[in-house]
């Protein structure tokens, strides 16, 4: 047996103590602002969320090379782990704790405002949860922290240490994720009182995750390999994890109205509506470029337009999501075309598909948001869009480069060219998808 993980699970069962002692929910009394159908959609929401994430694994796993399906896999996987311990700890306090900042300029909560989640309980709060109890809007909010750093791992799949790629995670998710999330969605953030709209993670998932992902591609560098084309290794994995993801996205994009309403309801119609519209478009782009249609351009083109429509989906009509599932799977389309011509190696093209995705989502919902978007003679909400995303990029970019350099300090993020040319699968966790196990 290993010493240091010996001390580490001992550390790891005292530490599990003290929350014991600071937290806890009161079980004996009930809470009369609580609305159950509320309650039982966002029970709903919470799940189909969670679904998302094993969902992303098949959806990756399956467009990778057969030695390394298992690590990305498993890459998703362990999110559900690392990203739900540490947002029990400080991660759901600095997302949506007491704001630190200005009046209205808020730029991250206090991390012992629910330490340990403590005070996260089954009653309501004035300005989180209203109608719900604060710890069932705590884990709506996870969902969305967990699926984001599994969402960068496409980027650098087959060539990254699983232990890097841990503790890369865990950073991110403090320093780069919460942050967002305080600016956009905390009553205090400073990006929400600008009059930013962002109804389900444009910016705080899509463009941080696609963002993380340019910054770790250019990082870490080319695969070994890069310029030999590989086929993926089970395409119905893709269709499976992509039909998963579209089944998910319900409570991601609808559970975001946070109540059982008819805000709710029209955020399901546009997420639908948005993401058929772009996995047809995105096959018609393809035929136009000569391509045949595909499974894997479909899925793609679903995801995508899923991706477009989450910033809008609760304020825009449904026409609005069909030009913006539309628009967006011609934008990534391309903007995947001609990544593939770069030395940048996004391996599954997570900048191209979530990064421009998102940044074309934030786009037109400043562009068709009613009431407030440039389509309505309005124009300061479209402006504030345009300097969001500046804002929003550079944070997330170079914030996430440093962050790369970070880790890789301690731990050197990137394999060694025999593991590479092995496969992650068997170098990393000695596991394959294979019959056998092979070595040279």
């Amino acid at each position: 047996m290993k010493r240091n993980w010996i001390i580490a699970i001992i550390l790891a069962l005292l530490v599990s103590l003290l929350g014991v002692y600071i937290s806890g929910i009161n079980l004996t009394e009930l809470d009369p602002k609580i609305v159950p159908g509320d309650v039982a959609w966002m029970l709903t929401s919470t799940a189909l969320v969670l679904l998302m994430t094993p969902g992303l694994a098949f959806f990756y796993g399956g467009m990778i090379q057969p030695k390394n399906i298992i690590s990305t896999m498993l890459q998703s996987f362990i999110a559900m782990g690392i990203v739900s311990v540490i947002w029990v700890f400080i991660g759901f306090s600095m997302a949506f704790g007491d704001s630190i900042g200005p009046d209205k300029y808020g730029l991250i909560g206090n991390p012992f405002t629910f330490f340990m989640f403590k005070g996260v309980n089954g009653f309501t709060h004035p300005l989180l949860a209203p109608t719900i109890p604060l710890a069932l809007f705590a884990m709506f909010q996870l969902k969305f922290a967990i699926i984001t750093p599994a969402l960068i791992t496409g980027s650098f799949a087959g060539r990254v240490r699983f232990s890097a790629y841990i503790l890369f995670m865990s950073l991110f998710v403090i320093f780069i994720y919460c942050p967002l999330a305080h600016w956009t969605w905390h009553p205090n953030g400073f990006l929400r009182n600008w009059g930013v709209l962002d109804f389900a993670g444009g910016t705080v998932v899509h463009m941080s995750a696609g963002f993380a992902a340019l910054a770790g591609a250019m990082f870490l560098g080319p695969r070994r390999d890069y310029f030999h084309s590989f086929h993926p290794a089970n395409i119905p994995f893709v269709l499976l994890g992509a039909g998963m993801l579209w089944f998910g996205w319900f409570g991601f994009n609808a559970g975001s109205a946070l109540a059982a309403n008819s805000v709710a309801t029209i955020a399901l119609v546009n997420t639908n509506t948005a993401s058929a519209a772009a996995m047809l478009g995105y096959l018609m782009m393809d035929a136009a470029m000569g391509r045949k249609p595909s499974a894997m351009g479909a899925a793609i083109g679903l995801v995508v337009g899923l991706v477009a429509i989450t910033p809008a989906a609760g304020f825009v009509n449904v026409g609005a999501s069909i030009f913006i599932g539309l628009a967006a799977s011609i934008i990534c389309n391309v903007a995947v075309h001609y990544r593939s011509m770069t030395s940048v190696d996004d391996t599954l093209d997570v900048f191209p598909a979530h990064g421009m995705g998102g940044i074309s989502g934030m786009f037109f919902t400043g562009v068709f948001a009613q009431g407030v978007g440039l389509f309505y003679g309005e124009y300061r909400t479209f402006l504030f869009h345009l300097l969001a995303l500046v804002i929003v990029g550079i944070f997330t970019f170079g914030g996430s480069y440093l962050l790369y350099r970070l880790t890789d300090l301690i731990i050197p993020m990137r394999v060694e060219p025999k593991s590479e040319r092995l496969g992650l699968d068997i170098t990393q966790h000695d596991e394959s998808y294979a019959s056998e196990y092979k070595s040279e």
